[in-house]
């Protein structure tokens, strides 16, 4: 049977996370297949928008019109393909969909992604357990979460993310390493605890000492920007640290085509879609050693790890890249190289793989 008609369920940008970039991405992808996508979006505009105001109204303005989404698509498409993340967003999204779906009789394939999933199973997995157990198929885009998956007993299949190489593109070495300004450092995440910024101003600091031109724009937005511009005073590199809040797909690219590093202190992730984006950019990356990046990036050979929470072990690692223009070709060639696994022609091969099996095996189900 074909693989013509899908419903996904997901959020869309604004704001412009690797979920919700990840969700557009896929839908416009299926589209150039040929194959109708019906888009359930789960952060889709309070109906009406004044009942978003109002706090006790908002999980009902938003939820109700969701659940009808869910019910109409259900009946018009073959399967539903839900991205799924931890908390409340599977609580609230992920669970209902992949029920109703049950309800309708269409396979459902579970897109699970987030480096927090640990922690949230550890804490609800009573409460997801029965909804994992009406999916069809469950797909992970790494081996940092197929591993957390058989921990339970499931069987969970690796289909990466996408990287749209067409959107970024890889300047030569010398562009950035002969101008005056080099290096310019980015930190491409949102401003929230997980990510840890703090950690990467600290380690800028430190290399700020070694290489006095160098500068860092932090690309992103979220609660702990005060605390942040608190500390880039603290540390007096207020005039070379800028705030460039969140911006869009197209702004990122053109941030990478300016940047000679890339780094990222996060605790706790899973396959960051930016450490990818600076990879395709020629962007050489140090990052912490979280979740599931090693499984993305290899030390030494694509990105330099360092432990997490230590600026010093991370500015030394910048270091070496900055003064060693040998390791510095190195990891941008093998970045690029890495990522062929990440485009479409490879992952589309397994995907619909996914979608066959599950349309095979409910035909014979139900046969």
């Amino acid at each position: 049977m074909p693989v013509t008609r899908i419903g996904l369920v997901g959020p869309l940008p604004p704001p412009y996370g690797g979920m919700a970039n990840q969700t557009r991405q896929l839908a416009n992808l299926l589209a150039q297949e040929g194959v109708h996508v019906d888009l359930v979006q789960t952060n889709a505009a309070y109906q009406p928008a004044w009942a978003g105001k109002i706090k006790g109204l908002r999980a009902a303005a938003r939820l109700l019109p969701y659940l009808y989404r869910l019910w109409r698509s259900a009946g018009q498409v073959q399967l539903f393909h839900i991205m799924a993340n931890s908390g409340w967003s599977w609580h609230l999204f992920a669970a209902p969909a992949i029920r109703i779906a049950r309800i309708r009789k269409i396979p459902v394939i579970v897109n699970y992604r987030g480096g927090e999933a640990e922690i949230f199973f550890q804490k609800s997995f009573s409460w997801v357990k029965p909804s994992l157990d009406m999916a069809d198929a469950i797909t992970v885009p790494s081996g940092f979460l197929e591993a957390i998956f058989a921990q339970r007993g499931y069987t969970a299949r690796i289909v990466p993310n996408i990287i749209d190489l067409s959107r970024f593109s890889a300047r030569s070495v010398e562009q950035g390493q002969g101008s005056g300004d080099f290096p310019h450092i980015v930190v491409t995440r949102n401003l929230e605890a997980i990510y840890d910024n703090a950690t990467a101003i600290r380690a800028f600091a430190l290399v700020k000492k070694n290489c006095p031109n160098a500068r860092l724009t932090v690309a992103g937005a979220g609660p702990e920007k005060p605390m942040l511009e608190n500390l880039v005073n603290e540390l007096g590199v207020r005039d070379c640290v800028q705030f460039a809040g969140r911006i869009d797909n197209d702004a990122i690219a053109a941030l990478y085509q300016r940047a000679d590093m890339m780094i990222n202190a996060s605790l706790v992730d899973n396959m960051p879609i930016s450490i990818l984006e600076a990879l395709a950019s020629g962007v050489p990356v140090v990052s912490t050693d979280a979740g599931g990046i090693p499984y993305l990036v290899e030390d030494g050979k694509t990105a330099l790890l360092v432990p997490q929470k230590d600026p010093v072990a991370m500015a030394d690692a910048m270091l070496r890249i900055l003064h060693n223009s040998d390791l510095y070709a190195k990891l941008r060639a093998n970045g690029l190289v890495s990522l062929e696994r990440y485009t479409w022609g490879s992952v589309k091969k397994q995907l619909f793989a996914v979608y066959q099996q599950a349309l095979e095996d409910q035909q014979h189900t139900h046969g």
